[in-house]
């Protein structure tokens, strides 16, 4: 009385059992070996076709950008020298150097890096850790996503009118390093929203565990366990910060200064504005092409000095927490 029911196969109902079956063939069907051969053949050519098409992409690039380099190099071999890094802006090609606008690069530099990290952090940390998760948050999120597919143009239009005519600051160092950072803001603030995102949550509840304050756990475990990733963000803002042109441009930063900036509120120029205005004028005055390529040059040397300060550092907190 006790026993289980079990029913026979024969007593199973007519749609069960036909269905069950038909189940049956397709799956004899499917784990037979010619079609399962005749499937891994298909995916195994499918798998060569895409690494072919991905390397031969790759490669392609690859190839691109060695011309490009093979191309700089060529051209400022003779003009990249200790005389055209220490020598001031020149209407004579074989006088001019890059001093003033090296300057004027790590003067912006100097700018962007802080307001960026700090802005950029900063949002992150609110929206992450202190904003609900509702309409305004959600505002906020999709704004943020937005501006950083906004061209850079626009942020020229935006910090010329703010900082350059609203605040009186002109084409300064400052105003350039303000409109700077609001174009790499976006990027600052997304990796940064995705490291703290990414901490563990177990870290959160030992520190509360330990009668932390939300601060304290923000501060003390948190954000040193985010760092590496926010570094990698601010790596990458700095990245696209330093070779921008069009912004300045648009703030009318002067391509021909002879004075050194010795503040943040002097006027300056840059590299890569330089580099913009030496390439247009090679029409005039071919020998310009190979002063923008031996500033080239020294930009993509200190784009690397740059990162390589950065990854350091980053590598340094990574083997820390």
């Amino acid at each position: 009385m006790n026993a289980k029911f079990k029913p026979d196969s024969n007593q199973l109902s007519g749609p069960t059992r036909h269905g069950s079956e038909r189940g049956d063939r397709i799956s004899a069907s499917y784990f037979s070996s010619v079609a399962a051969r005749r499937r891994m053949k298909r995916r195994v050519v499918l798998n060569y076709t895409a690494r072919g098409v991905f390397l031969l992409v790759t490669l392609l690039a690859l190839l691109v950008l060695a011309i490009l380099i093979y191309q700089i190099i060529k051209d400022s071999i003779g003009w990249l020298d200790l005389k055209f890094l220490t020598n001031n802006l020149s209407i004579f090609p074989e006088r001019a150097g890059i001093k003033g606008p090296i300057i004027g690069s790590l003067l912006l530099m100097a700018v962007v890096i802080p307001v960026t990290a700090l802005l950029g952090v900063a949002t992150a940390i609110f929206l992450e850790e202190f904003a609900g998760k509702g309409r305004i948050q959600s505002i906020i999120q999709t704004n943020i996503s937005n501006l950083a597919g906004v061209p850079s143009v626009i942020f020229g239009l935006l910090g010329l009118a703010v900082f350059s005519r609203a605040l009186g600051l002109g084409s300064s160092i400052l105003a350039g390093g303000l409109t700077m950072s609001l174009l790499v803001l976006p990027i600052v603030v997304v990796s940064a929203q995705e490291a703290i995102r990414a901490v563990p949550g177990y870290l959160r509840e030992a520190s509360y565990a330990l009668g932390a304050t939300k601060w304290t756990t923000i501060r003390r475990v948190v954000l040193p366990a985010a760092l590496p990733g926010i570094l990698t963000g601010t790596i990458l803002a700095v990245s696209r910060a330093i070779g921008e042109t069009a912004p300045l441009v648009v703030l009318g930063i002067p391509t021909l200064i002879m004075k050194i900036p010795a503040s943040l509120f002097d006027d300056f120029t840059a590299l890569p504005i330089q580099i913009y205005y030496w390439t247009l004028d090679t029409v005039l005055t071919p020998e310009y092409a190979n002063l923008a390529a031996a500033a080239i040059i020294v930009l993509m040397t200190m784009l690397i000095l740059l990162n390589s300060i950065a990854i350091v550092i980053r590598n340094k907190f990574q083997r820390k927490f």
